[in-house]
């Protein structure tokens, strides 16, 4: 058994009052007790529902906030972090969701901005790129120091920050959903980083909610719960249900709800539509009251068709029939009044005003329909909403605070509330359930199957196969910007089949 390079006992958090004193209480503690520990050289898994905690212990050890309650033992050292720097200095790294990166500056720039060589005015951008360059070659990467950070892929910014952490003689990194937007390729290639960080004698704490990662990367698993510290496993004992119920303190039952009935209307069909110039036609029917499941490999073609058919970019031939109408020239605005709407993927790009209140987030797209003339009724808006947020079990202290104060599984249920108070016959979900904990996960696929119900057509791309499989009443599969083939519920659904159609 390795040894114990970290140790977390007692760790307490309260929230803090609006003169920044903590508010001591036990119904407003953020951490109760947290107990937490990592072995040399090992992946050591951190789980939770959204606002478990698991973010707030990590700033913790990462000097973002302060501890209140507690000790922290790091390589036989007792510490209490008053920065981030500390935490560096100690051996700690942090790589996180959002990444922090200067898009404007160079690789190589970014790799040593707070350090540079030669002095912040007159820097020795050769000796940088140099250095740069040993320590990328160090974790088996080639990219040039000189590129600027703007024009490097998702996956290749995550490796720069990778390769920044590791830079700081860091014994630990801490990875918060380092996944989240990365290809299978590319999540093969982030394990492989890991796995020589191993040999380097580095370990990581990893943070996922994607549990088909979890057994093929961690050591040992650790779960908290409304703050609290639950257990903690060996990965060889990993089963899944029991890992959920130690999540959310009970049994989920079956995660995949599907009650709903197709019926035999035909609400969507397009016929031989190409969304790019280059790519072969494609055709496919959506019926209402049906889930249809759009699988494929990240870049094979699935958001471009949904942005097609919401009109958020131009196709290349083909027809969108509509209800038995040609639409040739679709709009957003004229999609969203005849019934269909697009849920994006990107909940805080594309899909929410974060600095806005869930009132307007969710009315924003809706008030010709719900307002016809120039007024709007703020009491009957407040009414509808708080409508929504009761029915998609919104936990939120008001309807009037903003969306940015939510944790993901909130937002997505916000994301989703905008098209629902539009009253769609026809819903495009895109990745319905990316960033969000298991729990809130249920709770998405019991609106999407009740919707269904209801005579609401669901066309829903995902990447995970699990959902597709679970949810589905058929599966059309897309590679290279068209469709390779259609796999019906009779058919049995397997995963293995799935992806014989996406290479």
């Amino acid at each position: 058994m390795s040894e114990t390079i970290l140790s977390m006992e007692h760790i307490t958090k309260y929230i803090f009052d609006a003169y920044g004193k903590p508010i001591r209480g036990s119904d407003v503690k953020i951490l109760e007790d947290i107990h937490f520990d990592v072995r040399e050289a090992e992946v050591h898994i951190l789980v939770g529902e959204n606002g478990a905690g698991k973010s707030t212990l990590m700033k913790i050890l990462g000097g973002i906030i302060p501890q209140e309650e507690g000790t922290i033992e790091i390589f036989g050292k007792q510490v209490n972090f008053a920065n981030p720097r500390q935490s560096q200095e100690m051996g700690i790294g942090f790589v996180h969701q959002e990444l922090n990166l200067c898009a404007n500056l160079t690789v190589a720039q970014n790799l040593f901005l707070g350090r540079e060589i030669g002095g912040k005015i007159l820097t020795d951008k050769k000796e940088m790129a140099r250095k740069s360059k040993e320590m990328l070659a160090k974790l088996g990467f080639s990219i040039n120091p000189n590129t600027l950070v703007r024009d490097l892929s998702t996956a290749q910014q995550q490796i720069v920050e990778i390769v920044k952490a590791v830079s700081y003689d860091s014994r630990i990194i801490i990875m918060d959903e380092p996944t989240a937007s990365l290809t299978q390729k590319e999540i093969d290639h982030l394990f492989d980083i890991i796995r020589t960080m191993q040999k380097q004698g580095i370990s990581v704490i990893y943070i996922s909610h994607r549990f088909e990662e979890l057994k093929e990367i961690g050591d040992r698993l650790t779960v908290l719960r409304d703050g609290r510290y639950v257990g903690t496993i060996e990965m060889k004992d990993f089963e899944y249900n029991r890992v959920i119920n130690m999540m959310v303190g009970r049994s989920l039952g079956e995660m995949y709800r599907c009650a709903h009935v197709p019926r035999d209307e035909v609400v969507l069909e397009i016929r031989n539509l190409k969304i790019d110039a280059n790519t072969e036609p494609l055709s496919f029917t959506l019926h209402k009251g049906e889930v249809v499941g759009i699988g494929g490999l990240v870049g094979s073609g699935r958001t471009e068709l949904a942005k097609s058919v919401f009109g958020v970019r131009r196709f290349f031939g083909g027809q969108i029939l509509y209800k038995g109408e040609n639409i040739t020239r679709p709009n957003p605005a004229a999609m969203i009044r005849k019934g269909l709407v697009y849920l994006t993927e990107d909940r805080k790009v594309e899909g929410l005003v974060l600095k806005m209140d869930l009132v307007c987030n969710t009315t924003l797209a809706s008030l010709r329909r719900l307002f016809p003339s120039t007024y709007i009724n703020r009491r009957t808006e407040a009414t509808a909403v708080q409508e929504l947020i009761d029915s998609l079990g919104i936990a939120c202290i008001s309807k009037y605070q903003t969306a940015n104060t939510l944790s993901g599984g909130n937002q997505q249920k916000v994301s989703l509330a905008k098209w629902l108070i539009s009253k769609p016959d026809v819903l495009i979900l895109d990745e319905p359930t990316r960033g969000i904990d298991v729990n809130a996960k249920s709770e998405i696929y019991r609106i999407i199957d009740d919707l269904a119900s209801k005579g609401v057509a669901i066309l829903m791309i995902s990447s995970e196969m699990p959902e597709l499989i679970g949810m589905s009443d058929r599966i059309y599969v897309m590679r290279r910007g068209t469709i390779s083939t259609c796999i019906t519920a009779d058919a049995d659904f397997t995963q293995e089949k799935i992806l014989s159609y996406t290479v």
